[in-house]
Parts: C-alpha cells; structure tokens; sequence
C-alpha cells in the first residue's frame, strides 16, 4: 500500500514545563485554534481534554501523558502533553525519547523553577530542538525579561527573544513581533482574531534594541545574514525564519516566545512559531540501532522505503480496547494486519488495530509511516522500550533509561477477595507505569511497593481502588536507603562440603574499592585459569551479584562498589557452580565487611519559595530536617526563595507541615539529588 504524506509538513512536538506552568491550558488553547476542539476546557474547572483521567480532573494536575493530533495552516502537529510533577517524570522522559521538537512553557512569576532544570536536562539528553514560551504574563509579578535572564543564567541556554509583550500584569494586552516588526493585540472575546497595531510609542527604543540583539546573533550563525548586517542591510523576515529554525534544530538557539494562554493570548503565533521553527521527521538524523545479533550499527531514515522500525514508548490499558501500545515510527510503513517482531523478546505480534489517539479518545486509521505517533493494538507482550521492526530487518533501538523509585511502602490488601487481585492489578499498573517497583521484604514478608515520591504512590493506590476495585491499607512509606563501602579492602570465601560422595569445593580471593555510588558496581575478573577455571567465572560474577542485594549493614542493597576478582583455587572433582557463587558472595561480604561500610541516604534538591513573613520559621524547621540551604534569593513582591538539599527520610509530610507553618501560602518542590552518607549518629538509631 501506497504511503502518502508529506513528512516535511509533520511536527512531533511536546509540552514540558514545572508544575502549574500551563502546559495543559497551552495545549487546550492550540487544540481550539486548529479547529480540534470546539470548546475550551480548563484545567481548575476540571474538564480539560488532555486531563481526562479522574484523578487529574480531580487534582487539577496532569499525571499521564496525553498523545493528540492537529492541524494548522496545511502542518500536521502531533503533540504530547505532559506532567510537571517531578513524581512522574518518567511521563516526560520517555515522551522526550519520542519527540522531534518540545516546547518548553515557564511562568512569567515563578520563572526557571527546579524541575524546569530538570526537563531541559532531559532535553539536552536527547539532543531535542527547543523553543520556549513564557507564558501567564497577565499575572501580578510577570516579568519576561526575568525569565530571559534566568534560562541563559541558570539554564546556560542560547535563549534569545523573538518577541516582546505589551504591557505585563494587568496590563498586558499584546506583543510585538520583533522579526516581523508587527505588534499585535488580543481581544477579551477568544474567537476575535489578533488585532495589528501601531508598537507603542514607549516601547520602540526597547524594541530597536531587542531586535538589533536578534539580526546580530543570527549574524554569528549565518555567514550571509553577517554580511548583510555589516553591510547595513536589513535580513527578511523570511531569512530571519530560516536562520533561526536551522539554529533551533541544530540545538545551538532557542527562539523566545510569550502570551497568556489562559486569556488567549499569543496563542496564534505560537502555533506558527511550532511549525517555523521545530524540526519534521526529514530534519532529525536518522535513528541509530544495533543489530540484535551481530551487535553491528545501523541506521534507519525516515522514509517509507527503509525497512519498517518503531519504538514503543509507552503502554496502557484501555477500558474499551484493552491493552494497547503507544509506538513511534521511525522507518517504513505497516498495515492493520502486517505482522511485525518485537527485536527485544524474539516475538511476531500481529498488528490488530491502528488508532490515532485524542487523549482517551480514539480514530481508526489502517496504515502508519515514518514520524506518525499512535496507538497499537495486538501487542500484548510488548513492553516499555521495546523496539519493534521488519522481521526480515531486525535492529534494536536505544532503551530508555527510567531512574530509581526513591521511596517505599507497606501494602496490604484489605480482604481475602482484594488479596486475589491485588497482584493482578499492580501489574498492570506497573505494566503503564516502568518506575514502580513491587517486592516482598524478606525480613517480614510484607508486600512493598517503590515509586518516585509521596503523590505518586498515592495516585498508585488511588488508582487501584477506582479502576480495579481493590482495597489497600497502606503502611509508613520507607525510604529506599542504600549501602557502600568507605575504604579497600580484600576478602576471601572458601566454601568445602564433604558428604561421603562428591563434595562442593570453591575458593574465591576479590579485591573491593568505593567508586561513584551512581556507578553501583564495576565488575573485573583478573584471576588466572589455573585459579579458578573459565567454567566457574560466570558463578563467581552471579554470586557478587547476589551478595550486591544486601550490604551488612541493614541489608540494603549495595552500591558504589568496583570489584576485582584477584584469585581462587579449584578442585577437579569436587568444584561446582554452586560452590564458587557461595564462595564469591562470602568473599565479598567478608570484604564489604571489613571495608568501614556506611548507610546512603537518598538526598533531594528542593526548593521552597515563602512570603518574607515566615522566613524564619520554614529555615528553623528545614534546619530540624537537616536539609543544607545552598541559597537565598529575593523572588518577587516580598517572596525569597530558599534552595536546599535535604534528605527525603526527613520531608514526610512536610506539605501539611508547610502549609501549617505559613497559613498555605508557601509552595515547595523537590526532585531526586544524589544519594549520601548517613551521619552516625542516625545510622546508629536506623540500625537498631
């Protein structure tokens, strides 16, 4: 079957921003002026369309990603609304992994905020292109040129304005388009289109400038557009466009756009800011994978004539379809009915449904080609990550790295009914959802589950009582602490058995040294073949693996570790697999032992922004938490702004604490930071 679409009039786009930025009030906006939708939801009135699970609804917070697909001016755009919770930011990793382009949203009061930083190193991971929009400039405190300032600043972005608003606060009625040198006004009625006016009298020296500032950093990029500037020739507006978008792909310029999109404006032009400016599939280089059997390179373009290559990134369960697949085409095409092999398990699925998905509405559609993002149907074993290709043209795609669950807690079902399906529903759960973990503790055989903070394990069990009608009782959450060593040190295990018949005999001599505790362990096997033959070297490594699951401090795993196997002995009759995994782990729990062996706490970068009135008090009760104030800074009105590093064990329940110490007028966020050394003092009353 023919495929016919014109890919460089395709956009894959995403919306990324920190909490409360806008993301999902931007994208309702652009879904209205495409024509996608025909009436605004809004996000505190909980009926926004990207929103539509009840929990988010309920919550006013974006909580899963959300696909959907427009059009604007003959460009079709297929966007990714995301969330802004650092809890889910596995949402916004693996849509990134996917995208082309991502708009990034800030708030023209709160400006560059921490998890900000963190989806602009998300970004940078993935070499994505950027544009940004600084939106709420109707708010008392907006201030764009703040914000400019901050994200070159803190951001170290090539952040460079292609507009400027009129007025901010109350009033902010507009901008100025400083390529096109046009100013625009917006009315109060959403459907009255931008009205061109004269650019405010006071405004046209800040306007010169700003725009002198563009033509010469576009200069720097452009050899032509230099020549022109020393010439004194004044670029087009067409070649300003083409500079700027060539810039923005090759990731060395992020244009600068702003608005109001909860009063529709500014909206317009950052649709055409996406289409100018944000690369199609043809922009992006053409995937690298391996061959999943040869471990050769290859590379697959987007073009419906390569071998058919597709990255599922994300997996859900449909309450009227069932189990289906979000895929990203890279390469080729495929049909309702094709069968395709998942590179990753070995396994052909056949592809049973195609659906073009608006949030948690769906559309039929037969045939996929190079940057389309759907939704498959048929892929039941396929799973977060998973590369799916030609049968006869197997590659595997680049995995998706997700972080660690930094927190625990007990769960335990409510009844003998809900204890038979408990386990059903979790993994289903987790099947949506690859940062949860769920595990039993040896110590007390309690069932624990792991996530990436308090309200993500909270929507985990909100969810298990809405959609599969299960009841929980919930412990204490645990904070998922970890183990390293502080020194080098050598152990030896020697494992003898004699029953009568055939002994077990395995001796493992390994050498340990603290690394990194990002690094977990760095494994190497300089041991000799008269020493412990080739046979038993795999045993050796499964049994330091096995020791790694539990340092000898708590029974934490352990982490931070490079392991040198330096020696052993075998015997011919008697040696075994069995016997050198039980010697290596001895070895290294002697070694790990004697090696001054610390507990790691999970430390989170934090930041709290307070009314000036109630500095004192939040800094006293941070100090009671042991968090580390690394700033302070003046925010705007009489707001600081406090930027710390805490440990998570101590910030249980601080929402209700913070709320209470400043009569709900502070806010804070945190995300994870680095993992470390408990003090002794603590580590004394934790081991206990």
């Amino acid at each position: 079957m023919a495929f016919e679409k014109t890919l460089e009039k395709t956009r894959n786009i995403g919306f990324a921003a920190h909490i409360d930025a806008g993301k999902t009030t931007t994208t309702e906006r652009i879904l209205y002026y495409t024509g996608k939708v025909h009436r605004m939801g809004e996000v505190h009135d909980g009926d926004a369309t990207m929103d539509w699970m009840p929990l988010e609804m309920e919550r006013g917070i974006t909580i899963t990603s959300a696909a959907t697909t427009c059009h604007w001016k003959d460009h079709r755009i297929n966007i990714i609304d995301t969330p802004g919770h650092v809890d889910f930011t596995v949402e916004v990793e693996r849509s990134l992994r996917v995208l082309d382009g991502v708009c990034i949203i800030f708030c023209a009061v709160g400006g560059v905020q921490p998890q900000s930083e963190t989806v602009w190193r998300q970004a940078s991971t993935y070499n994505i292109p950027r544009l940004a929009f600084v939106n709420k400039m109707d708010r008392i405190g907006a201030d764009f040129h703040d914000v400019l300032h901050e994200m070159r600043k803190r951001l170290g972005a090539e952040a460079v304005a292609v507009q400027l608003p009129i007025g901010r606060e109350e009033e902010h009625r507009g901008l100025v388009d400083l390529i096109e040198q046009k100013a625009w006004q917006f009315s109060e009625d959403k459907d009255d289109p931008p009205q061109e006016i004269e650019i405010p009298e006071k405004m046209r020296d800040l306007v010169s400038a700003f725009r002198e500032h563009l033509v010469v950093s576009l200069a720097d990029i452009n050899p032509d557009l230099e020549e022109k500037f020393f010439a004194g020739e004044d670029p087009t507006p067409e070649e300003m466009w083409q500079t700027i978008r060539e810039a923005t792909i090759a990731c060395e310029l992020v244009p600068v756009l702003c608005g109001s999109s909860l009063s529709n404006r500014g909206i317009q032009p950052l649709i055409d800011a996406i289409v100018h400016c944000l690369p199609a599939p043809t922009d992006v280089p053409p995937v690298v994978a391996v061959h999943p059997e040869t471990g050769e390179e290859e590379t697959r373009a987007p073009d419906p004539a390569e071998p058919f290559s597709a990255l599922a990134f994300k997996v859900a369960v449909d309450p009227f379809v069932g189990h289906i697949t979000y895929i990203r085409c890279y390469s080729g095409s495929v049909a309702v009915g094709d069968r395709v092999l998942n590179a990753d398990n070995g396994q052909t699925q056949r592809i049973q449904r195609l659906l073009r998905m608006h949030a948690n509405r769906r559309e039929e559609i037969e045939e996929i080609g190079p940057g389309d993002i759907v939704a498959a149907v048929g892929l039941d074993d396929t799973t977060t990550g998973d590369t799916l290709c030609a049968q006869n043209a197997p590659i595997v795609l680049e995995r998706m790295v997700f972080p660690e669950p930094v927190i625990s807690m007990v769960i335990e079902p409510k009844s003998q009914v809900d204890e038979d399906r408990v386990g059903q529903a979790l993994n289903r759960l987790t099947q949506e959802d690859p940062t949860p973990r769920l595990e039993v503790a040896d110590e007390t055989g309690q069932q624990l589950i792991s996530g990436m903070g308090e309200l993500h394990l909270e929507v985990i069990v909100d969810r298990l009582k809405r959609e599969f009608d299960v009841e929980v009782n919930t412990g204490q959450p645990r904070v998922a602490y970890r183990e390293t060593i502080r020194s080098a040190t050598d152990g030896e295990g020697r494992f003898v058995k004699q029953t009568g018949g055939r002994g077990q005999y395995g001796h493992v001599v390994l050498q340990l040294e603290p690394i990194d505790p990002e690094m977990r362990l760095e494994y190497e096997d300089e041991s000799k073949g008269d020493e412990i033959p080739q046979e038993f070297k795999g045993a050796v490594e499964a049994g330091v693996e096995e020791a790694m699951g539990a340092g000898t401090l708590g029974g934490y795993p352990a982490v931070g570790i490079r392991c040198t196997v330096t020696g052993g002995s075998f015997h011919e009759v008697d040696s075994s697999d069995v016997a050198f995994k039980v010697a290596a782990s001895l070895a290294f729990q002697r070694a790990f032992e004697a090696g001054a062996p610390v507990l790691l706490e999970p430390v989170m970068a934090a930041e709290v922004i307070t009314p000036e009135q109630y500095f004192g008090d939040v800094v006293n009760d941070l100090t009671t938490r042991r968090a580390q104030i690394v700033e302070v800074k003046a925010s705007t009105g009489d707001t600081r702004v406090i930027e710390l590093r805490v440990p998570l064990a101590n910030m249980f329940g601080y929402a209700t604490a913070l709320r209470s110490l400043t009569q709900g007028r502070a806010t804070y966020t945190m995300e994870p930071d680095s993992y470390q050394p408990v003090p002794q003092e603590q580590q004394q009353e934790l081991l206990r």
